[in-house]
């Protein structure tokens, strides 16, 4: 960023000296009338947070319906959907994830929040047309270009998660007010977004399949997947309008970052965050086999109506622990809310998995037992690891972790499905298979805690601190770049040089 020609420093104190926040250093052209880069209103805020988890929620609807699909696709093509393509569309999905969670984790930081949002979207609608509209010669040929389709989706969609997240902290900060009950907005906009797209998916299958009479056909899979591309087209739009954080703007690093000394500084917390996330992912297939235990259950004439239907249901038993988990990491703090999930979640496994037997044949009791059990999940990492991954770590570089961490997760996530199937199938007897995966699930899970405690840093509320932190710590190892972006359509911008 070059200094603006003829211009005087002067300090803007946001709209309100209420909220702590340190002075950002402005230059203000003399041709321009003065504007601030003003703190956000609370209810500019809100509607911020709320717009990143409109957009966590597509993404929870669109990877849930290929699941729902499945059994569709098997009956429409029973000759040509092969287990190896069942497959493949699973992982085309996973894998764009990946590397959309890892590219756009650096984009946002270097492009700025907007610009990465934008893009995010745009690879996500892109891909949702491709597999809506996947046509072949032959039938391989049609099932290609759908795994190619839902790769690219789910390399948007993977860049949801660093966008969303990072957003979602840095809305909830412009506000003091809102500040304060960041841990409650973050859960929903994060992870009780993802789980309704859950539940929302469901149900739309549900509609969509009365509509078709209940028969699998052709229209019904392109129909619900091409539903997938109507909110993130709608909220393009909105999201247009948004500007880039209050912090991004004073302490972005677009030009150089020194990652030697990024890393020097934040290697524990990078591994803390990125190796909760990763356990939780890993144990969380484990313990999903449940759903199909319960299913099983409900369900053994295999209606496509009850198995989405059940599925739905027990999709439903996420929701309250979100909200639970969202009132803890206000009440208690985010670090202890992870621990406590984790220990949770540990302790309700190893008791269902070590009276598996007696629980299933009273079964109103397991389905609540297992109903608490995902709950408390939720209610633990699962809200917590976006929140820690964006607050342990400073404005310029936020995405860069947090875009990693979430995809060391997705890779726990591939791992624990090609591990605990073995274990499961080592097993003479089903139900001890199943036993035994948990068990083993429930020792990972306490681990994920002990990694929480001992790794992931107790932050401070206030984003501002952290940064204030990390320049200094740049500037007493020598580092002296460059901080903020300029704002030309404004008439201002972020001074250069940094504040001691």
């Amino acid at each position: 960023m070059s200094e603006p020609s003829g211009v005087n420093p002067v300090r803007d104190s946001g709209a309100s000296h209420s909220d702590g926040k340190d002075d950002a250093v402005v230059g203000v052209s003399p041709q321009s009338q003065l504007k601030t880069i003003g703190r956000g209103g609370k209810i500019s805020s809100i509607a911020m947070v709320l717009v990143a988890g409109i957009a966590l929620f597509s993404d929870g609807y669109n990877a849930q319906v290929v699941g729902q699909m499945n059994p569709v696709l098997s009956k429409l093509y029973p000759d040509d959907y092969t287990k190896s393509i069942k497959t493949s569309m699973s992982n085309a999905f996973l894998i764009g994830e990946v590397f959309g969670m890892l590219f756009f984790g650096w984009a946002i930081d270097k492009l700025g929040r907007r610009t990465g949002i934008f893009w995010a979207t745009f690879f996500l609608v892109l891909g949702i047309v491709l597999a809506t509209a996947a046509h072949g010669a032959t039938r391989n040929g049609m099932f290609w270009m759908m795994i190619i389709g839902r790769g690219v989706a789910g390399f948007g969609a993977g860049g949801e998660y660093p966008t969303c997240a990072t957003s979602t902290s840095e809305a909830a900060d412009e506000n003091a007010q809102v500040r304060r009950r960041r841990g409650m907005l973050s859960a929903v906009a994060t992870d009780f977004a993802i789980d309704l797209g859950f539940v929302f998916a469901g149900i739309i299958v549900l509609i969509v399949l009365a509509a078709y009479s209940y028969k699998p056909t052709e229209g019904l899979w392109r129909v619900c997947f091409g539903l997938g591309v109507v909110l993130p087209v709608a909220l393009l739009f909105v999201r247009l309008r948004l500007v880039n954080s209050t912090q991004y703007r004073k302490h972005a690093m677009k030009k150089e970052i020194p990652y030697w000394l990024v890393i020097k500084r934040y290697w524990k917390p990078m591994i803390g965050t990125s190796m909760a996330w990763f356990v939780y992912d890993f144990v969380t297939y484990p313990f999903g086999l449940f759903g199909s235990t319960i299913l099983a259950t409900l369900n053994p004439s295999n209606s496509l109506m009850q198995t989405v239907g059940y599925g739905t249901v027990l999709n439903c038993f996420y929701l309250p622990g979100c909200l639970l988990g969202g009132f803890l990491m206000d009440k208690i703090g985010r670090k202890q809310t992870m621990t406590l999930g984790f220990v949770l979640w540990s302790v309700m496994a190893f008791i269902i998995g070590g009276a598996l037997n007696p629980l299933q044949s009273v079964f109103p009791l397991f389905v609540i037992m297992y109903g608490i059990f995902n709950a408390v999940a939720e209610m633990g990492p699962g809200v917590a690891t976006f929140l820690c991954g964006a607050e342990s770590f400073p404005t310029p570089v936020r995405g860069h972790f947090l875009g990693f961490a979430a995809a060391v997760g997705k890779a726990g996530a591939a791992i624990g499905t090609q591990v605990f199937m073995p274990i499961q199938d080592s097993f003479a007897d089903e139900n001890k298979g199943v036993q035994g995966v948990f068990l083993i699930g429930a020792a990972f899970a306490m681990t994920g805690a002990i990694i929480t405690w001992f790794l992931v840093p107790d932050m401070e509320r206030e984003l501002e601190s952290e940064d204030a932190k990390f320049r200094l710590y740049l500037e007493e190892n020598g580092y002296y770049g460059i901080f903020g972006e300029e704002q030309k359509d404004e008439g201002v911008s972020v001074s250069q040089t940094s504040t001691k």
